[in-house]
Formats: structure tokens, sequence, C-alpha cells
């Protein structure tokens, strides 16, 4: 990934550098929980794609610079909230917030993260900029409720399924493409492409970190493998394997209870493997990035248009 981000590579770090200005309180308490997720890492995808979708336009640097910092404390803020609605201990293979600190501060950090979002997006006077962000707030807030009330509801369908991870990752991605774009005064129709391009991406990415949590190496990963089915969490390949695998009553009965084991989480994977659940799930990723790179045809002709292709052929081979 690093790689491919190797033309804003340089813009990348002051987006860090400047977040962590940003998250400096008066408080050493404060700052030092607001820092934390910062600190363990990521991909930095969001303000990423928001650096390339502003390429498409009249770019510079310091009208975008806003803008992808907004974008990485929304994601950070969600993650923070995400680990306390979870219980999880282990995010980007260090301890959570939650873990550290408890739930009380991992709950006030996340609303700080946010609050500080607010603040660098009100510098925009383009109305679209903060509506955008708003509804894909409430949307992404939507998806994390379904979520929760869905949980070892095993009857979900495909088309449960999509409207969630739409809500929960695509649409804030999609939103970083065409952002990029809109504030740096690119034509309404690149920007709309770009939109679409970060959906189908987002969605792709969502797919494959849903199979990620059945078979990447844990170390990798930085959290336990079946994550997502100790939590009763139902992802596309579980939903397959519940409609077309020969074990299918064993494996509602490994995934129903709330009482989990490594033993039983390890022997579902198995069947979810054994039926073709990863592969089905892989399928319908590798479409969702085919369409995401159709999107990019009304695309300027310009270095940004292949790496945006190279990043959606990374979305779909990547293990962690």
């Amino acid at each position: 990934m690093q790689e491919l981000f190797g033309e804003i590579k340089s813009e990348l770090k002051v987006v860090e550098e400047e977040l962590r200005k940003v998250l400096q309180a008066p408080d050493p308490f404060i700052t030092e929980t607001a820092t934390h997720l910062l600190n363990a890492g990521g991909k930095r995808l969001r303000p990423a794609f928001s650096l390339l979708g502003g390429r498409c336009g009249d770019y510079s640097f310091e009208r975008v610079l806003p803008l992808a910092m907004a974008l990485e404390l929304i994601h950070m803020a969600t993650l923070v909230h995400d680990d306390v609605v979870d219980s999880a201990v282990k995010r980007r293979g260090v301890d959570t917030v939650k873990a550290r600190w408890g739930n009380k501060v991992s709950t006030h950090i996340g609303d700080y993260l946010f609050s500080k979002s607010l603040i660098l997006v009100s510098r925009y006077e383009e109305p679209l900029i903060s509506r955008v962000l708003a509804e894909t707030s409430v949307k992404m807030c939507e998806g994390e409720m379904l979520q929760i009330v869905t949980c070892y509801d095993l009857n979900q369908t495909v088309k449960d399924y999509f409207y969630r991870i739409k809500r929960k990752t695509a649409l804030l991605i999609s939103a970083s493409c065409q952002l990029g774009a809109a504030v740096c005064r690119a034509p309404s129709g690149v920007a709309e492409s770009l939109r679409r391009y970060g959906y189908n991406l987002g969605m792709a990415f969502q797919i494959t970190d849903d199979i990620l949590d059945m078979v990447a190496d844990q170390d990798l990963l930085g959290k336990p493998v079946g994550s997502d089915l100790r939590q009763g969490i139902l992802t596309l390949p579980a939903i397959y394997a519940l409609r077309h695998s020969p074990r299918r009553e064993r494996l509602f009965k490994l995934i129903s209870g709330r009482e989990q084991s490594d033993g039983k989480i390890g022997e579902a994977i198995e069947i979810i493997k054994d039926c073709g659940g990863i592969v089905f799930a892989a399928r319908v990723g590798q479409r969702f990035i085919a369409r995401a790179k159709r999107a990019l045809a009304a695309l300027p002709a310009e270095p940004v248009k292949e790496t945006l292709r190279l990043v959606a052929d990374y979305i779909q081979t990547r293990r962690y």
C-alpha cells in the first residue's frame, strides 16, 4: 500500500503530523488517550483517497488537508466506539483504548475525535462537504445499530449484509473519493465517478475484511481470528454456508450460541471453508472491484487514474 501511495507519501506524512498536532490537549491524559489509536498505525486509506481524488481537479494540498484529517478522525472515532461495543481488547496489534482505560474514557474519546473532525470541516464554505459527511455519519450509525440488533440472527440474507456494510464501511470511503475531488473543484461528473469508485471499492474492502477475519494470520490481522462469529456477526461467507453447506445444521448450532470457544469457532470456520463460503465471498468482492474499475473510465488519463486502479487490485489481494 505504501508503494501504491508513493506519489502522496510525503503529503500523508504531513496529514499524520497535523493530526498529532490537532489531538494535542492542555491535559496530558486527553492527549495520551486521543493519540493512542493514531500511534497504533493504520492504512490511512480515507485521507489517501481524498488526496488522490483532489488530483482529479485543480489540486491544492492545503485545500484537501482539513478534509483528509477530518475523514481519518471520523474513522478513528468509529473504531474507538466499536471496540467498546465489541469488548475488543486488541486493535492494530495493540491494546484498545477500551482495554487500557475502560468504557467511559473510550466513549468520551470517540466523541472527542468526532468533534475535532467537525472543527476541521467547518473551514469549508461549500455546503456539500458538511452535508455529505453529516449524511454519511448518520448512515454509519445506522449500520452499526443494525449490526447490534441483528447479532445472532442467522436468517439474514445477502441483501441484508450489503445494506449493513454499505453504511458501515463503503459510504465513508465513497465520500473520501468524492469530496477530495469536490474541494479541488473537479467537474461534477468526475466527482460522481469517484463517488461510485469509492462505493464499490468500499464494499469490496469490507467483504475482504470479513474473509480475512476467518483466514488471515492472526499476528498480521492484529486481532483474534473469528472475531465476527464470536460476536454473533453474520458475514457473507457464513451467510452462504448456512444455505449451501451439507453441514449447515451443525454450523447453525455452532454459531447460534453466545458462549463460544476456540474449538467451536475453528470448526465453524472449517465448515464455511469446505462448502465454498470463502470462495463465494471472494468472487462477490471481485465483482465490486470490477465495478470500481469501470467507474474510473470517466476520469482524465492521468497517473492518479492508474494509481486508483492498482489500489483496487490491492484491496482484492491484501492479507491484512
